[in-house]
């Protein structure tokens, strides 16, 4: 069991790739906390885990770009287990798309305030218990957005690019104390985001759901969109003792397409 007995942490965790990270980890022993904004997907969540991988678990209601919900919600984990994360995943996240100079004042805050900000919030809460531990993992969700930029996407870009370069600060800033400090970087990924930006591309350009869904198919040398496992898998190897050597790492998993 590479996680046995280790207690993560996982935002955005009632759907999609932190549902799929909660699972994995809890099927390699870890206690999971699955946190999102939506009560029923986090209650749900944490109990079909429990009961199929016998595990500790806890659903907590976050919202992570409000600073006082994520005190609490540490808080809520120190309560029930009687210690902070070993491993945090910072998985939350949104996506919207407009031109640039159709960009609002509150689509620009709102993407930095939940991928980046709200990082950085859970990060800094969780970061002296793992200094004091000597162990510890912080795996980031990015996205290739954080090593390229496309149109139409600004605020996600410039959010992801954020993220990256604070993973590989922190990572430098604590890589000789035991901890770690990764993102994974996605393509397009089978998702309700996914799902999202086809809905998008078929109602601004008229073409079919099928085609859209071709599109972003198309963006990826292997002609197909990530699935869940295959981001899981790659979080699991930055979780275990296995992926101790990677550290400061913005790791694509998207097929070739972006190749730096």
């Amino acid at each position: 069991m590479k996680l046995n007995g280790k207690l993560a942490f996982i935002t955005g965790g009632g759907r999609g790739i932190g549902k799929e990270i909660a699972r994995i980890f809890a099927s390699e022993g870890a206690n999971v906390v699955v946190v999102a904004r939506s009560e029923n997907q986090v209650a749900q969540v944490a109990e079909e885990i429990k009961n199929e991988f016998d595990v500790n678990t806890l659903g907590v209601i976050c919202d992570v770009a409000n600073v006082e919900s994520v005190k609490n919600a540490f808080a809520k984990v120190k309560e029930h287990f009687g210690a902070m994360p070993d491993i945090l995943v910072n998985n939350a996240g949104i996506a919207e798309s407009a031109p640039f100079h159709k960009t609002s004042d509150e689509l620009w805050q709102r993407i930095i305030d939940i991928n980046l900000t709200g990082t950085f919030y859970c990060t800094r809460e969780v970061l002296p218990s793992m200094l004091e531990k000597k162990w510890g993992r912080v795996i980031n969700i990015a996205s290739i957005a954080g090593k390229a930029g496309a149109p139409y996407i600004a605020a996600y870009v410039a959010s992801k690019h954020g993220v990256v370069g604070m993973t590989r600060s922190l990572a430098v800033e604590v890589a000789a104390k035991g901890i770690t400090v990764n993102a994974i970087c996605p393509g397009y990924v089978e998702t309700d985001m996914a799902q999202y930006a086809i809905d998008n591309i078929v109602s601004k350009t008229k073409v079919s759901e099928e085609d859209a869904k071709r599109y972003l198919e198309s963006q990826s040398p292997q002609q197909r969109m990530v699935t869940v496992e295959e981001v899981a898998a790659l979080a699991l190897l930055l979780a275990s003792e296995e992926g101790r050597g990677i550290n400061a790492q913005a790791i694509n998993i998207d097929g070739g397409g972006v190749q730096h």
